[in-house]
Parts: structure tokens; C-alpha cells; sequence
């Protein structure tokens, strides 16, 4: 009570009370029993809501803490005019499931808001904001790049991804979508910490697309291999062609945007050329442009073997001698593949005569 009295005196517009109700939290960190927190708690909501100010109150570690107790204790402070009721999942154990039927529960007990915080230890907090919404909760608790204690919280970035999914729409007109990147780049430079590669909408590989597969398609339609389209964040899609997983449509795309005309079949054989390369050492996009260019050039010289002509800038004499093997195995495979398919031709035709000859019959 002392600390609430404290606080009102400050002139804040709300005060929030945070109690820990598990068995853990009560016998090993503040001692008190429930008959005791509920008592306390109805104290204080009084006194604040007297001097007409908004009060929270929360229980801590929610999903480890006896059902019973928490929804009498929810009821009590609610039939006392708390303006909103919080759940914590304090160590991150909270199953979705787990979410969704407590919040459901709840949301039938008490008739204010519900707020719901959820700890990332288990790799659940965003799926768990999002039932948690589902079930009825009116507030989620997230911090930017998820930031707080031991894993942290749900991110605002990924609960935003989650919700786009469901009604884009209505997300586009309530959230500023593309703050969020310089909104994450602000706090990750701030706190001296990396954004995640795999971030959701702001991790580099957010919508990178690498394999030949995936960016023929992309190309084609991004719906294809993209349930979130970039542009809606302000953010660019990525097709990353200078790899040994390319595919000839991502090299016929980054040729045109070069001013580069060339045929389908050209494109296919410069892109074999670029994946000869990038299996002998990594590229970067300057030199899968190096190569589109030296292979139109031989292309427009009239070489026979356009393909065979290229090389990276600066390759080592072991580099090129491990292109030249390359280059030998794959010129083996189709004259392998010829001689195969005469001898399958031989054993087609010899296998009805040795029929013929064993039923006694000339052939």
C-alpha cells in the first residue's frame, strides 16, 4: 500500500501491481499466501481507483499457479472496478493451448480488459500472443526485437507478421508497418546487438529467395513462396542469384535488369557457367554480373563455347585448374548419357533376335 500511496503522489496516470501467485513465487520469493494477495490487492485497487486514476493488476508465473486461486482472485479484483486483469507466462512454459483455454476461461469470469505477457523461453510467445487474442485477451505485452529477460518476450515485428496473416486490412490502418524496421534498427544499434538473419520482416532472409525453384516461381507470382508481401513494411524482396543454388530464371531476370537480350537456352548455359564458379569458391553479385557480362561478350564474338570462357577475377591456378575439371566432367555427362542410350538401343534390338533364334526361327 505504501508503494501505491507513493506512486499516485507522483501523478502518474496509471499504476500497475504485479503479484507472483505460483507455489513457487509465494514460498521462495515474497512469502505470502493467497488469502493474503487477494486482500492486499482489493486494498490498493480501492485507493487508486479513489483518486481516479487506472489500475492494472496482474498475477506473476499465471500458468504454474492453481487455477481456482487465479480466477477467484481475477473475480474479486474485478467485481472491485480494476480496469484491466493481466496473465504472465513468467518462465515461458505456456503451450498455445494452454493460452487459448485460460484466457477463454477468464474471459468469462471477469468483464474488464485482459492482458496477457509472454516469456520466450520455449519458442512460443508469439504463437501464444496470438491465441491469446483469439481467446479474447484485449492487450499483448511486446518489446521491440523481443528484448527482456532470458529469451525475452513477444516481438512487436512478429506478433505484426502473425496478425497481417489474419486480416491485412485492418492491421495496414491501425500500425505505421514500415517504423517497424527503423524502429528495430534503432534499439538493435542502441543495445549493441545484431538483428537475427531469420528475423521476422527484418531479418536479412526475411524474403531472400535462393533456390532456382523458389525463384522461378517468385518471379512468376511471390504469393507463390511469400504469405507476407514485403511492401506492406516498406521493405524490398530479395532474389539471390550469384550462388550454386541458382536457377536460370533468376539469371535471366538479373540479366535484364543489366540490358542484357539473350536466349532462354543462353541463359541456361550462363547460369551453368555461374554455378561451376560458385562451386569452386563464393561469389559475390559483382561477379555473377562479371560473368552474365563476359558470356554475352563471347555470345556476341560468335565463341563456340561461350560458357567454358568465363572465370572470376583473380582466380588462383588451383581455382582454375578445379574449373577446368569441372568443366571436363560436365562435358563428360552428355557423351556418357549418348553412349548409354546406344547401347540401350543395341540390347533392344538384340534381345528379340535371341527370342526369335531359341523358338527355332530365323530372324
Amino acid at each position: 500500500m505504501d508503494d501505491a500511496r507513493i506512486a499516485v503522489e507522483t501523478g502518474v496516470d496509471g499504476v500497475d501491481v504485479v503479484i507472483g501467485t505460483s507455489s513457487f513465487l509465494r514460498e521462495h520469493s515474497h512469502g505470502k499466501d493467497m488469502t493474503y494477495i487477494k486482500n492486499t490487492a482489493i486494498e490498493v485497487i480501492e485507493f487508486v481507483k479513489s483518486k481516479g486514476i487506472e489500475i492494472r493488476f496482474s498475477s506473476e508465473d499465471s500458468f504454474r499457479s492453481d487455477l481456482v486461486d487465479l480466477l477467484s482472485l481475477y473475480q474479486a479484483v474485478d467485481k472491485v472496478g480494476v480496469n484491466r486483469v493481466g496473465i504472465a507466462d513468467t518462465v515461458g512454459c505456456a503451450s498455445p493451448r494452454q493460452v487459448y483455454d485460460l484466457v477463454r476461461t477468464l474471459r468469462g469470469v471477469v468483464s474488464c480488459d485482459i492482458e496477457t505477457h509472454f516469456h520466450n523461453d520455449t519458442g512460443c510467445a508469439i504463437a501464444n500472443a496470438y491465441c491469446a487474442l483469439e481467446a479474447g485477451a484485449t492487450h499483448i505485452d511486446t518489446s521491440v526485437l523481443g528484448i527482456g529477460e532470458r529469451n525475452g518476450i513477444t516481438t512487436l515485428g512478429g506478433l505484426m507478421a502473425r496478425m497481417i496473416t489474419a486480416d491485412r486490412d485492418y492491421v495496414k490502418s491501425k500500425y505505421k508497418l514500415e517504423m517497424i524496421k527503423d524502429i528495430e534498427e534503432l534499439v538493435a544499434e542502441a543495445v549493441a546487438v545484431n538483428i537475427p538473419f531469420n528475423n521476422p520482416i527484418t531479418g536479412f532472409c526475411a524474403f531472400t529467395h535462393k533456390a532456382g525453384i523458389h525463384a522461378k516461381a517468385i518471379l512468376a507470382n511471390p504469393s507463390t513462396y511469400e504469405i507476407i508481401d514485403p511492401s506492406d513494411f516498406g521493405i524490398g524482396r530479395y532474389i539471390h542469384f550469384a550462388s550454386r543454388l541458382t536457377g536460370w530464371n533468376a539469371i535471366k531476370s538479373r540479366g535484364q535488369q543489366l540490358k542484357i537480350e539473350m536466349t532462354d537456352a543462353q541463359y541456361k548455359e550462363v547460369t551453368a557457367a555461374i554455378k561451376r564458379l560458385a562451386d569452386i569458391r563464393p561469389i559475390a553479385i559483382d561477379d555473377a554480373d562479371s560473368v552474365i557480362h563476359a558470356y554475352h561478350r563471347n555470345v556476341m564474338m560468335g565463341k563456340k563455347n561461350p560458357g567454358n570462357e568465363v572465370e572470376l577475377p583473380n582466380m588462383t591456378d588451383k581455382e582454375k585448374k578445379l574449373l577446368a575439371e569441372k568443366q571436363q566432367e560436365e562435358t563428360a555427362v552428355p557423351e556418357k548419357r549418348r553412349l548409354e542410350e546406344t547401347v540401350d538401343e543395341e540390347l533392344e534390338v538384340e534381345q528379340p533376335v535371341k527370342k526369335a533364334r531359341t523358338n527355332g526361327i530365323t530372324a
